[in-house]
C-alpha cells in the first residue's frame, strides 16, 4: 500500500492499533499441525517473543505473478502456502517466523492490511481509494 498522505500512513503503522496484516507466504515443505500451533501462538525469537497470530494452510493463490528467475529449483523438497495474519510489524518478522518454526519462508506477498486488500487487483495495475478515518 502506498500513500501520501501522511496521518494515513501514521494511523496503519501505529503499533497501538493493531491493524491487522495478512501475508501469504510459499514456504519450504508441508507444515505440520505442530509447526501452525507454534506460529499461532507465538514464536521465541532471539530478541523478542511474537504475539499469537491466526495461521491457515492454503492453497497456491491464483493469478500471482511470475517470479524471475523462479523461486528455487530444487524440485525434490515439496513447498506450500500458509496465510499468517499479525497484529505487530517487525523487521523481517515472517521469514524469521517460518525459518524459526522450520519452514522457510520462498515467497511472502502481503495480501492485505486492515481493510485494503489485493483482491481483484491484476498484476501491475494499482488503485486509488478514498479512506473513510473511521475504518482505522
Amino acid at each position: 500500500m502506498l500513500t501520501a498522505d501522511g496521518s494515513l500512513q501514521a494511523r496503519i503503522s501505529d503499533p497501538r492499533r493493531k491493524l491487522p496484516k495478512v501475508y501469504r507466504v510459499q514456504v519450504e515443505g508441508e507444515p505440520t499441525p505442530e509447526q501452525l500451533a507454534q506460529l499461532a501462538a507465538g514464536v521465541r525469537l532471539p530478541d523478542f517473543t511474537t504475539a499469537p497470530a491466526r495461521v491457515r494452510p492454503i492453497p497456491e493463490p491464483p493469478g500471482l505473478w511470475a517470479r524471475d528467475p523462479p523461486i528455487r529449483t530444487r524440485k525434490a523438497r515439496p513447498t506450500s502456502w500458509i496465510e499468517l495474519t499479525l497484529t505487530e510489524g517487525r523487521n523481517r518478522q515472517v521469514r524469521r517466523m517460518t525459518a524459526a518454526v522450520g519452514l522457510p519462508t520462498l515467497r511472502l506477498v502481503r495480501w492485505a492490511v486492515g481493510p485494503w486488500t489485493l483482491a481483484g487487483l491484476p498484476p501491475g495495475s494499482s488503485r486509488t481509494e478514498d479512506v473513510d478515518p473511521r475504518m482505522l
